[in-house]
């Protein structure tokens, strides 16, 4: 079978990342305004983050991801287990501890697709065209993410909620039509466990893997911190669910994914080094924007924080997916990038644990203003984690 060619690979990153992106919108997005609407508070909205723990701890299961079977039919799997546990919700209802459960579900099933994903994208982009991938993969799961998360916050308050998540079951099953029909991608050649586990060893051991891993799970810390709270503090400054869906999936998605494509740009431009550096300075600059919302309380500084915050998402998030991706290359590249974000999802769901209390103990504006400064050791390590991507990967 002939090789993919540039517009049908990058069609698949489109297609793979929208299936990507859809339940995260879903969880991270839709489910805490549902939530909301329906009267739960902030504290239990805050603390449903923890749900996002199977994105966390993914790499455990990546190795059999990259070991049996293919990726496509992985990523098959998961997107079907994905839809399946989406169609219960409306079903369950804002009850705590049952909800828990199904949203660990959709958690574990995405989760799953995402390594397949990872994967087959590692093994079917060529060197030459990773750099403008990164940038289309940022924006097409932000954009799936926004469409997962505001769109159907939008549906569910202009119509009802339960057509809200069947539509995102209906975009799901959609891709699946696209998925089956991907060509399959070389699988790496089959080792005795002890030795594929040697090897990942070795690569973990290498110097400056230590501090990649350390960047990796501060350069999101103060993004992380804010996030589950913008949506309640939207809809607590007089915003409607409709209009918090429109700040979010409408003008904000089309800046979140040329914020993704403008940083793509600007990495291959400037050099990794100087473009992280930028790049995350300006995503930190955001989180002092929705403070001073907070402080002016006033709706159009709430909205001006909400749009610059989604272009600046897509600036950082592009810097950081282009680093892993870096950071991962070689054998075994799923289970490393999946070790890689794992450490991205860990601090996304304890930082955003515990956001609700914090709030609540300190306010919305003082807590934005402690999110800034969660991003500043992160910006401190770039000059050294810099040296880290000039060392070969074996």
């Amino acid at each position: 079978m002939a090789p993919p060619s540039r517009f049908q690979l990058l069609a698949a990153v489109v297609v793979l990342e929208g299936a990507s992106g859809l339940p995260y919108g879903v969880v991270a997005d839709m489910v805490p305004v549902w939530l909301k609407v329906n009267g739960v508070d902030t504290a239990a909205i805050g603390a449903m983050t923890l749900v996002g723990l199977p994105w966390v701890f993914k790499a455990l299961w990546a190795p059999a991801v990259d070991r049996v079977g293919t990726y496509k039919g992985w990523i098959a799997a998961g997107l079907c287990g994905a839809a399946s546990t989406i169609a219960l919700l409306p079903f369950v209802g804002p009850n705590p501890a049952l909800l828990g459960a199904v949203l660990v579900a959709v958690a574990v099933a995405s989760a799953t697709q995402d390594i397949a994903i990872d994967g087959w994208l590692v093994a079917a982009v060529p060197a030459e065209e990773q750099g403008r991938a990164t940038g289309i993969r940022v924006a097409a799961y932000r954009g799936a993410m926004a469409l997962g998360g505001g769109g159907a916050i939008i549906l569910g308050d202009k119509y009802d909620w339960n057509w809200a998540f069947g539509a995102v079951v209906v975009a799901l099953l959609a891709t699946l039509v696209v998925i089956v029909r991907l060509p399959d991608t070389p699988r790496p050649p089959h080792t005795p466990a002890a030795d594929w586990l040697a090897l990942l060893g070795e690569w973990a051991a290498q110097p400056g893997s230590r501090l990649l891993f350390a960047f990796v799970l501060l350069y999101k810390l103060g993004d992380s911190a804010m996030a589950p709270m913008v949506k309640p503090f939207l809809l607590d400054g007089g915003f409607s669910p409709t209009e918090v869906g429109v700040l979010t999936a409408g003008i904000g998605a089309f800046l979140v994914s040329a914020g993704a494509i403008a940083g793509g740009d600007l990495l291959s431009r400037i050099g990794m080094a100087r473009g992280v550096l930028i790049l995350g300075a300006l995503q930190a600059l955001s989180n002092l924007g929705y403070a001073a919302a907070a402080v002016s309380g006033t709706r159009w500084a709430a909205a001006a924080a909400s749009l610059t915050e989604s272009l600046t998402a897509g600036l950082g998030t592009a810097a950081l997916l282009a680093l892993a991706m870096r950071g991962s290359t070689g054998p075994q590249a799923a289970t490393r990038f999946a070790l890689l974000s794992a450490a991205v999802a860990l601090t996304r769901t304890l930082a955003g644990s515990v956001s609700g209390v914090a709030v609540e103990r300190m306010g919305y504006a003082s807590w934005f203003a402690v999110t800034f400064v969660l991003a500043l050791p992160a910006l401190a390590l770039v000059p050294r984690v810099s040296h880290r991507q000039a060392a070969p990967t074996t």
